[in-house]
């Protein structure tokens, strides 16, 4: 691949990107009214059936152009949630017959990366000055 062609698929996946970012903001935004984060879970559903959806159609369909691919399923999706990506991995790991790979995915991001999210807070809240979980 080209330089040119590179910077046509990095300028796709912004673009992409983007709008999907925007889509997260105005969906979470408007379902975020209570005390539960239903906005970021309306994000994190939508996205992953969507992105599974589309991309198990495209591979069987050949629907969609190398182009197209980037700008929806790196880009929108990218932008619209990350958890969208860590599910049809975790799906196509196990689809394949690696389950021990499968679980190992579902392990590291849905319970070390959480973990890590607890960390962080407790490191954030020590250096903003001893905060502790109130």
């Amino acid at each position: 691949m080209d330089t040119q062609q590179q910077l046509r698929l990095v300028a796709l996946v912004a673009t992409g990107g983007a709008i999907g970012s925007v889509l997260r903001y105005g969906v979470s935004g408007a379902l975020s009214r209570t005390d539960f984060p239903w906005g970021t879970f309306a994000v994190n559903f939508t996205g992953t059936f969507l992105l599974a959806l589309l991309f198990f159609l495209s591979l069987e369909r050949g629907l969609f152009s190398p182009e197209l691919r980037a700008l929806l399923f790196v880009g929108v999706f990218g932008g619209y949630t990350t958890f969208s990506t860590f599910g049809l991995e975790t799906v196509t790991l196990l689809r394949g017959g690696e389950t021990l790979l499968g679980a190992f995915n579902i392990l590291l991001n849905g319970g070390i990366c959480l973990g890590a999210a607890f960390l962080g807070a407790g490191v954030g809240l020590l250096l903003a000055g001893g905060q502790t979980w109130s």
